[in-house]
Protein backbone atom coordinates (compact mmCIF):
# COMPACT_ATOMS: atom_id res chain seq x y z
CA UNK A 1 0.00 0.00 0.00
CA UNK A 2 1.31 3.42 -1.01
CA UNK A 3 -0.08 6.45 0.83
CA UNK A 4 1.02 10.05 0.42
CA UNK A 5 0.31 12.97 2.71
CA UNK A 6 0.07 16.59 1.63
CA UNK A 7 -0.55 19.78 3.57
CA UNK A 8 -3.86 21.56 2.98
CA UNK A 9 -4.87 24.51 5.17
CA UNK A 10 -2.38 23.38 7.78
CA UNK A 11 -3.82 19.87 7.96
CA UNK A 12 -2.33 16.56 6.82
CA UNK A 13 -4.35 15.12 3.93
CA UNK A 14 -3.99 11.46 2.97
CA UNK A 15 -4.18 10.08 -0.56
CA UNK A 16 -3.90 6.42 -1.56
CA UNK A 17 -1.90 6.04 -4.76
CA UNK A 18 -2.64 3.29 -7.26
CA UNK A 19 -0.57 4.37 -10.27
CA UNK A 20 2.55 6.33 -11.21
CA UNK A 21 0.38 8.99 -12.86
CA UNK A 22 -1.48 9.62 -9.60
CA UNK A 23 1.81 9.90 -7.74
CA UNK A 24 3.02 12.61 -10.11
CA UNK A 25 -0.06 14.77 -9.44
CA UNK A 26 0.81 15.52 -5.81
CA UNK A 27 3.53 17.34 -3.89
CA UNK A 28 3.60 15.37 -0.64
CA UNK A 29 5.69 15.91 2.47
CA UNK A 30 5.30 12.29 3.57
CA UNK A 31 5.21 9.08 1.53
CA UNK A 32 4.25 6.00 3.53
CA UNK A 33 4.86 2.54 2.08
CA UNK A 34 3.22 -0.32 3.97
CA UNK A 35 4.33 -3.72 2.66
CA UNK A 36 5.26 -2.11 -0.68
CA UNK A 37 5.15 -4.16 -3.85
CA UNK A 38 7.96 -4.18 -6.39
CA UNK A 39 5.81 -2.01 -8.64
CA UNK A 40 5.28 0.59 -5.95
CA UNK A 41 9.02 0.67 -5.26
CA UNK A 42 9.56 1.17 -8.99
CA UNK A 43 7.18 4.14 -8.98
CA UNK A 44 9.20 5.74 -6.15
CA UNK A 45 12.40 5.10 -8.07
CA UNK A 46 11.09 6.58 -11.31
CA UNK A 47 9.40 9.64 -9.87
CA UNK A 48 11.67 10.57 -6.96
CA UNK A 49 14.94 8.92 -7.96
CA UNK A 50 14.96 7.17 -4.60
CA UNK A 51 16.15 3.57 -4.28
CA UNK A 52 14.72 1.72 -1.29
CA UNK A 53 17.39 -0.59 0.18
CA UNK A 54 16.57 -4.29 0.07
CA UNK A 55 17.42 -4.64 3.76
CA UNK A 56 15.38 -1.59 4.78
CA UNK A 57 13.14 -3.56 7.15
CA UNK A 58 15.49 -6.35 8.18
CA UNK A 59 15.41 -7.12 11.90
CA UNK A 60 19.01 -8.36 12.08
CA UNK A 61 20.65 -5.30 10.54
CA UNK A 62 23.80 -4.10 12.30
CA UNK A 63 23.22 -1.38 14.87
CA UNK A 64 25.81 0.84 13.19
CA UNK A 65 23.76 0.83 9.98
CA UNK A 66 20.51 1.98 11.59
CA UNK A 67 21.35 5.69 11.67
CA UNK A 68 23.53 7.10 8.90
CA UNK A 69 23.78 9.67 6.11
CA UNK A 70 24.42 8.81 2.46
CA UNK A 71 26.84 10.70 0.25
CA UNK A 72 23.90 12.25 -1.64
CA UNK A 73 22.56 13.79 1.59
CA UNK A 74 19.88 11.20 2.36
CA UNK A 75 19.36 10.53 6.06
CA UNK A 76 18.49 6.91 6.93
CA UNK A 77 16.85 6.07 10.25
CA UNK A 78 15.61 2.64 11.24
CA UNK A 79 13.51 2.61 14.37
CA UNK A 80 11.18 0.18 16.17
CA UNK A 81 7.54 0.82 17.07
CA UNK A 82 5.16 -1.16 19.29
CA UNK A 83 2.46 -3.23 17.58
CA UNK A 84 -0.56 -5.13 18.99
CA UNK A 85 0.06 -4.14 22.59
CA UNK A 86 -3.13 -5.79 23.87
CA UNK A 87 -3.06 -8.93 21.73
CA UNK A 88 0.44 -10.11 20.84
CA UNK A 89 2.98 -7.44 21.84
CA UNK A 90 5.91 -7.08 19.48
CA UNK A 91 8.11 -4.48 17.81
CA UNK A 92 7.89 -3.58 14.14
CA UNK A 93 10.86 -2.12 12.25
CA UNK A 94 10.29 1.08 10.25
CA UNK A 95 12.82 2.55 7.84
CA UNK A 96 12.81 6.34 7.29
CA UNK A 97 14.57 8.11 4.44
CA UNK A 98 14.76 11.90 4.31
CA UNK A 99 16.55 14.11 1.79
CA UNK A 100 16.99 17.72 2.87
CA UNK A 101 19.95 18.97 0.80
CA UNK A 102 19.96 17.39 -2.67
CA UNK A 103 18.08 19.81 -4.94
CA UNK A 104 18.57 17.54 -7.96
CA UNK A 105 16.08 15.00 -6.64
CA UNK A 106 12.31 15.41 -6.32
CA UNK A 107 12.61 13.62 -3.00
CA UNK A 108 13.99 16.72 -1.30
CA UNK A 109 11.82 17.67 1.65
CA UNK A 110 9.82 14.43 1.50
CA UNK A 111 9.86 11.87 4.29
CA UNK A 112 9.66 8.24 3.17
CA UNK A 113 8.64 5.52 5.63
CA UNK A 114 8.76 1.82 4.83
CA UNK A 115 7.28 -0.91 7.03
CA UNK A 116 5.71 -4.35 6.75
CA UNK A 117 2.57 -3.87 8.84
CA UNK A 118 0.22 -1.23 10.17
CA UNK A 119 1.72 0.86 12.99
CA UNK A 120 -0.63 2.24 15.70
CA UNK A 121 1.55 5.33 16.20
CA UNK A 122 1.17 6.22 12.52
CA UNK A 123 -2.61 6.01 12.77
CA UNK A 124 -2.62 8.22 15.87
CA UNK A 125 -0.51 10.89 14.18
CA UNK A 126 -2.70 10.89 11.05
CA UNK A 127 -5.82 11.38 13.18
CA UNK A 128 -4.26 14.26 15.10
CA UNK A 129 -2.84 15.96 12.03
CA UNK A 130 -6.23 15.85 10.28
CA UNK A 131 -7.99 17.47 13.23
CA UNK A 132 -5.35 19.92 14.46
CA UNK A 133 -4.26 22.53 11.89
CA UNK A 134 -0.67 23.69 12.18
CA UNK A 135 0.54 20.53 13.90
CA UNK A 136 2.72 19.59 10.91
CA UNK A 137 4.81 22.06 8.90
CA UNK A 138 7.29 19.93 6.96
CA UNK A 139 8.82 16.46 6.63
CA UNK A 140 11.10 16.97 9.64
CA UNK A 141 8.07 17.86 11.73
CA UNK A 142 6.38 14.63 10.60
CA UNK A 143 9.34 12.56 11.77
CA UNK A 144 9.60 14.38 15.10
CA UNK A 145 5.85 14.08 15.65
CA UNK A 146 6.04 10.34 15.01
CA UNK A 147 8.66 9.94 17.71
CA UNK A 148 6.72 12.24 20.03
CA UNK A 149 3.54 10.22 19.47
CA UNK A 150 5.53 7.05 20.01
CA UNK A 151 6.64 8.31 23.43
CA UNK A 152 3.03 9.17 24.33
CA UNK A 153 1.84 5.78 23.09
CA UNK A 154 4.46 4.09 25.25
CA UNK A 155 3.36 6.19 28.24
CA UNK A 156 -0.29 5.18 27.73
CA UNK A 157 0.75 1.54 27.49
CA UNK A 158 2.73 1.85 30.72
CA UNK A 159 -0.38 3.21 32.43
CA UNK A 160 -2.27 0.16 31.18
CA UNK A 161 0.43 -2.10 32.61
CA UNK A 162 0.15 -0.35 35.98
CA UNK A 163 -3.66 -0.80 36.01
CA UNK A 164 -3.31 -4.51 35.16
CA UNK A 165 -0.70 -4.95 37.89
CA UNK A 166 -3.04 -3.29 40.39
CA UNK A 167 -5.65 -5.96 39.64
CA UNK A 168 -3.03 -8.67 40.03
CA UNK A 169 -1.83 -7.08 43.26
CA UNK A 170 -5.37 -7.15 44.66
CA UNK A 171 -5.63 -10.87 43.91
CA UNK A 172 -2.22 -11.72 45.34
CA UNK A 173 -2.45 -9.64 48.52
CA UNK A 174 -6.07 -10.53 49.28
CA UNK A 175 -5.00 -13.63 51.20
CA UNK A 176 -4.95 -17.29 50.30
CA UNK A 177 -3.94 -17.95 46.71
CA UNK A 178 -4.70 -21.35 45.21
CA UNK A 179 -2.32 -23.02 42.80
CA UNK A 180 -4.75 -22.45 39.91
CA UNK A 181 -5.04 -18.73 40.75
CA UNK A 182 -1.27 -18.49 41.20
CA UNK A 183 -0.79 -19.96 37.71
CA UNK A 184 -3.09 -17.31 36.22
CA UNK A 185 -1.32 -14.56 38.17
CA UNK A 186 2.13 -15.70 37.06
CA UNK A 187 0.97 -15.78 33.44
CA UNK A 188 -0.40 -12.23 33.70
CA UNK A 189 2.77 -10.99 35.43
CA UNK A 190 4.99 -12.58 32.78
CA UNK A 191 2.99 -10.88 30.02
CA UNK A 192 3.27 -7.47 31.69
CA UNK A 193 7.00 -7.98 32.28
CA UNK A 194 7.52 -8.79 28.59
CA UNK A 195 5.50 -5.75 27.51
CA UNK A 196 7.34 -3.48 29.96
CA UNK A 197 10.67 -4.73 28.61
CA UNK A 198 9.59 -4.07 25.03
CA UNK A 199 8.54 -0.55 25.94
CA UNK A 200 11.89 0.10 27.62
CA UNK A 201 13.71 -1.12 24.51
CA UNK A 202 11.38 0.90 22.29
CA UNK A 203 11.94 4.20 24.10
CA UNK A 204 15.68 3.54 24.13
CA UNK A 205 15.53 3.13 20.35
CA UNK A 206 13.46 6.32 20.04
CA UNK A 207 16.02 8.20 22.14
CA UNK A 208 18.80 7.13 19.79
CA UNK A 209 16.80 8.19 16.73
CA UNK A 210 15.96 11.63 18.16
CA UNK A 211 19.56 12.12 19.28
CA UNK A 212 20.73 11.32 15.75
CA UNK A 213 18.38 13.96 14.34
CA UNK A 214 19.77 16.50 16.79
CA UNK A 215 23.39 15.64 15.94
CA UNK A 216 22.74 15.83 12.20
CA UNK A 217 21.87 19.56 12.57
CA UNK A 218 18.77 19.10 10.42
CA UNK A 219 16.44 20.74 12.95
CA UNK A 220 15.68 24.42 13.36
CA UNK A 221 15.68 26.02 16.81
CA UNK A 222 12.03 25.29 17.53
CA UNK A 223 12.29 21.69 16.36
CA UNK A 224 15.51 21.23 18.33
CA UNK A 225 13.73 22.31 21.50
CA UNK A 226 10.88 19.94 20.66
CA UNK A 227 13.40 17.11 20.29
CA UNK A 228 14.87 17.96 23.70
CA UNK A 229 11.37 17.79 25.19
CA UNK A 230 10.89 14.32 23.65
CA UNK A 231 14.13 13.19 25.27
CA UNK A 232 12.94 14.54 28.64
CA UNK A 233 9.68 12.62 28.27
CA UNK A 234 11.65 9.47 27.50
CA UNK A 235 13.76 9.97 30.62
CA UNK A 236 10.59 10.00 32.71
CA UNK A 237 9.41 6.82 30.97
CA UNK A 238 12.68 5.12 31.88
CA UNK A 239 12.04 5.83 35.56
CA UNK A 240 8.49 4.52 35.28
CA UNK A 241 9.57 1.29 33.58
CA UNK A 242 12.12 0.75 36.35
CA UNK A 243 9.36 1.23 38.95
CA UNK A 244 7.14 -1.27 37.13
CA UNK A 245 9.98 -3.80 36.98
CA UNK A 246 10.31 -3.51 40.78
CA UNK A 247 6.56 -3.96 41.23
CA UNK A 248 6.54 -6.96 38.88
CA UNK A 249 9.41 -8.57 40.80
CA UNK A 250 7.59 -8.00 44.09
CA UNK A 251 4.36 -9.57 42.81
CA UNK A 252 6.34 -12.44 41.30
CA UNK A 253 8.08 -13.12 44.61
CA UNK A 254 4.79 -12.84 46.54
CA UNK A 255 3.03 -15.28 44.19
CA UNK A 256 5.90 -17.77 44.33
CA UNK A 257 5.81 -17.40 48.13
CA UNK A 258 2.13 -18.39 48.21
CA UNK A 259 2.90 -21.38 45.99
CA UNK A 260 5.62 -22.43 48.43
CA UNK A 261 3.20 -22.01 51.34
CA UNK A 262 0.65 -24.24 49.60
CA UNK A 263 3.32 -26.84 48.95
CA UNK A 264 4.50 -26.64 52.56
CA UNK A 265 0.93 -27.26 53.72
CA UNK A 266 0.82 -30.43 51.68
CA UNK A 267 4.20 -31.56 52.97
CA UNK A 268 3.06 -30.76 56.53
CA UNK A 269 -0.03 -32.93 56.16
CA UNK A 270 2.07 -35.82 54.90
CA UNK A 271 4.52 -35.32 57.76
CA UNK A 272 1.74 -35.29 60.37
CA UNK A 273 0.15 -38.38 58.81
CA UNK A 274 3.50 -40.16 58.88
CA UNK A 275 4.06 -39.32 62.55
CA UNK A 276 0.49 -40.34 63.47
CA UNK A 277 0.92 -43.72 61.79
CA UNK A 278 4.19 -44.52 63.56
CA UNK A 279 2.56 -45.91 66.78
CA UNK A 280 0.15 -48.23 64.87
CA UNK A 281 3.07 -49.39 62.76
CA UNK A 282 5.09 -50.09 65.91
CA UNK A 283 2.22 -52.08 67.44
CA UNK A 284 1.73 -54.07 64.23
CA UNK A 285 5.44 -54.77 64.12
CA UNK A 286 5.48 -56.03 67.69
CA UNK A 287 2.63 -58.44 67.14
CA UNK A 288 4.07 -59.45 63.84
CA UNK A 289 7.01 -61.05 65.63
CA UNK A 290 6.88 -64.83 65.58
CA UNK A 291 8.11 -65.46 69.10
CA UNK A 292 6.74 -68.60 70.74
CA UNK A 293 5.92 -67.08 74.12
CA UNK A 294 3.64 -64.05 73.50
CA UNK A 295 0.68 -63.89 75.93
CA UNK A 296 -1.78 -62.33 73.50
CA UNK A 297 -1.25 -64.95 70.75
CA UNK A 298 -3.61 -67.38 72.40
CA UNK A 299 -6.04 -64.70 73.66
CA UNK A 300 -9.54 -64.87 72.15
CA UNK A 301 -9.88 -61.07 72.05
CA UNK A 302 -6.30 -60.40 71.05
CA UNK A 303 -7.03 -59.42 67.44
CA UNK A 304 -9.74 -56.79 68.16
CA UNK A 305 -7.68 -55.58 71.11
CA UNK A 306 -4.69 -54.89 68.86
CA UNK A 307 -6.86 -53.19 66.26
CA UNK A 308 -8.40 -50.94 68.90
CA UNK A 309 -4.97 -50.20 70.30
CA UNK A 310 -3.68 -49.24 66.83
CA UNK A 311 -6.66 -46.94 66.19
CA UNK A 312 -6.26 -45.29 69.59
CA UNK A 313 -2.53 -44.80 69.03
CA UNK A 314 -3.29 -43.09 65.68
CA UNK A 315 -6.20 -40.94 66.87
CA UNK A 316 -4.34 -39.72 69.95
CA UNK A 317 -1.52 -37.92 68.06
CA UNK A 318 -4.01 -36.54 65.51
CA UNK A 319 -6.08 -34.97 68.30
CA UNK A 320 -2.92 -33.51 69.80
CA UNK A 321 -1.78 -32.08 66.46
CA UNK A 322 -5.22 -30.61 65.86
CA UNK A 323 -5.24 -28.97 69.28
CA UNK A 324 -1.86 -27.39 68.56
CA UNK A 325 -3.16 -26.14 65.19
CA UNK A 326 -0.68 -28.07 63.11
CA UNK A 327 -3.35 -29.42 60.75
CA UNK A 328 -4.47 -26.00 59.48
Amino acid sequence: MLNIFTLANGRLVQEEIESLEELARFQPIWVDLESPTLEEKRWIKQHYGLSIPEDAMDEDIEESARFYEEDNGELHIRSDFLVDVYDKPRSARVAFILNLVNDELKSKGVLFSIHDESIPVFRLLRMRARRAPGLIDDAKEVLLSLFDTDAEYSADTLEGIYDDLELVSTQVLAGSVTDARASEVLSAIARQEDLNGRIRRNVMDTRRAVSFMMRSKMLNAEQFEEARQILRDIESLDSHTAFLFDKINFLMDATVGFININQNKIIKIFSVASVALLPPTLIASVYGMNFKFMPELEWHYGYPYVLALMVASAVGPMLYFRKRGWLK
